[in-house]
This record gives C-alpha cells, sequence and structure tokens, in this order.
C-alpha cells in the first residue's frame, strides 16, 4: 500500500471512530427522574380533590420533561439545586432549603443542570381521580 494510501485510510479510520462514538453519545439514554408517591388522600371537606405527597430524584442531567399539573403543585428541595422553566418566565434555580409553587395547568420543566444528585418533597392538590401530570410536546 502506497503511503497516501495508507494515510486515507487511516484518516478513514479515524473518522468512522469519531462517528461511531458520536452515534453511541447521541443513543446514550439520558437520565431519569424518579418519583415515589408517599401519601395520597381526599381533601378535608372537599371530597372532589385529593393531596398527593412525592418525593422526587433527579441525577445530574435528569428532567421532568415539559408537562402541566391538574392543580397546584408545592415543593421544597431537600438535596442539590434543580431549575425551573416556566414558560413566559425566567429560568429560576432552587437550591436545598429552598421551595416553590407551579400554579394550576402552567407549563413548566424542573430539571438538574447541576453535577450532584437533587431530591425534591412535592405536594399536589388536585380534582380527584386526575393524574397527576400531564406531558407537553414541543420547546
Amino acid at each position: 500500500m502506497t503511503q497516501p494510501k495508507l494515510i486515507a485510510a487511516i484518516l478513514a479510520l479515524a473518522l468512522a471512530g469519531i462517528w461511531v462514538a458520536a452515534a453511541s453519545a447521541d443513543e446514550a439514554p439520558k437520565p431519569k427522574m424518579t418519583v415515589k408517591v408517599l401519601m395520597k388522600t381526599t381533601v378535608s371537606g372537599d371530597e372532589s380533590r385529593e393531596a398527593i405527597v412525592g418525593v422526587g430524584e433527579f441525577p445530574p442531567g435528569a428532567s421532568t420533561g415539559r408537562h402541566t399539573h391538574p392543580g397546584d403543585e408545592y415543593a421544597t428541595v431537600l438535596e442539590g439545586e434543580l431549575e425551573i422553566v416556566v414558560d413566559g418566565q425566567p429560568v429560576r434555580h432552587v437550591k436545598a432549603g429552598e421551595a416553590y409553587h407551579n400554579e394550576r395547568d402552567v407549563v413548566h420543566e424542573t430539571r438538574n443542570a447541576g453535577t450532584v444528585a437533587a431530591k425534591v418533597v412535592s405536594t399536589f392538590v388536585i380534582a380527584k381521580g386526575q393524574p397527576i401530570s400531564k406531558p407537553v410536546g414541543g420547546t
């Protein structure tokens, strides 16, 4: 094999390796947040509504995706830091020991943009029998 052909072959192999690595990185699963429901109960004096308390855990890079809730969400960050992205509002950063509120039907996303895991406890007050959240497409 001549030197120019050898160089071309080496470059082709190097480029193929880069392409495979990039494709593998794109296909790698993104970290997922998890939710554990701690309590679900009817709101006193209002049989049509229920309160749900849960703990969400966000590894670095994890996100809820854009979604809404059929009622209010009251949350306190227990560990780490979360970004709250609400349509039409500046991004909020909420650290351990701080709380936030998402109003009913407001499109938002909660994500961990940090390098350590984050944990949040949330209370939802929603119409009885409704799902806690509903995904919303788009960016």
